[in-house]
């Protein structure tokens, strides 16, 4: 976990509206997080879940989940803080924790008992730490591919080359950014995790989403290694996947997270024909099995 990393009082802020400085998208509202603006999209009814984009991303990540789980629950997609519709200037606080800390506010600020909570890559580091940190708080877990995991091999060789594998993609996106060429970064980016022409085939809305999160790339190589002993405590209920295409170093990280804690967190699923962005590569897959365990946890 992040050393050092102080909670903040989680009644601080109050919730309810703020008028951010900058434009509102249609269709997202505002909660007022100790005056600062956290956007969000809210659709269905019934039990919360909550949607946690990953890195260089935002809200509109999850905009082909919405109509599938919406049908279903009071569906919540957020922006965390600094991601769009901010245009970040790359001053102030960017941490997992901090996000985790701010999703916590919001779960509470909005009135929440508690809530399902998909993260997706750093936003499922980011779910890890809200269910660790506030375990009330997180009624089921859905994390596809987190970061994060490496610590749990931190002396093996497949440790080691899944940690510089990583610090090297951010440490070139960070020198890609520096030089200017956002679309040069974002492409060069989505190809390491995807696979070469990755960035070709994403439709133009999802392209957007990433060049309007640029930004914040280099702030995102920050994240907290998780130790067997934190994922052993982890008390909610959790589906772990990956995408068939994806860099093995998911599969093999995710495998040992399972095995630390068998009681809560089940085998492995893999969503088909998809690589890191599997909500995007085989959203049908994605959905189902999402939907699937939460129907379970309902049963429970």
């Amino acid at each position: 976990m992040e050393a050092g990393l102080q909670t903040p009082d989680s009644g601080a802020g109050g919730g309810g509206a703020v008028r951010a400085p900058w434009a509102k998208p249609a269709g997202i509202a505002f909660f007022d997080h100790a005056g600062y603006p956290l956007a969000y999209r809210e659709t269905g009814k019934g039990e919360p879940l909550i949607l946690i984009h990953g890195s260089m991303s935002d809200y509109r990540s999850w905009m082909l989940q919405i109509p599938a789980f919406s049908a279903k629950y009071r569906t919540i997609a957020l922006s965390l803080r600094h991601s769009y519709p901010e245009a970040w200037n790359g001053k102030g606080a960017y941490s997992v924790g901090l996000h985790a800390d701010d999703t916590a506010a919001f779960i509470r600020g909005m009135g929440l008992k508690s809530a399902h909570i998909v993260g997706h890559s750093r936003g499922g580091a980011v779910a890890m730490v809200l269910a660790l940190r506030y375990p009330d708080l997180v009624k089921s877990l859905i994390l596809a591919e987190p970061a994060g995991l490496e610590g749990l091999l931190p002396d093996t060789p497949e440790g080691k080359r899944m940690a510089a594998e990583s610090a090297a993609q951010f440490a070139k996106l960070a020198r890609d950014v520096a030089a200017g060429d956002m679309v040069k970064a974002a492409r060069e980016f989505v190809d390491s995790l995807g696979g070469p022409g990755a960035w070709e085939k994403r439709m133009p809305e999802a392209r957007q989403v990433l060049l309007d999160n640029i930004g914040t790339g280099p702030a995102c190589a920050e994240r907290p290694y998780f130790t067997r002993d934190e994922i052993a405590g982890i008390k909610s209920p959790t589906l772990l996947l990956t995408g068939e295409r994806s860099p093995p170093r998911y599969r093999a990280s995710m495998t040992d997270m399972q095995a630390c804690n068998k009681a809560k967190i089940l085998p492995l699923v893999t969503i088909p024909g998809a690589a890191h962005s599997m909500q995007r590569d085989n959203p049908d897959a994605f959905d189902a099995e999402v939907l699937k365990f939460l129907a379970a946890q309902g049963r429970g």
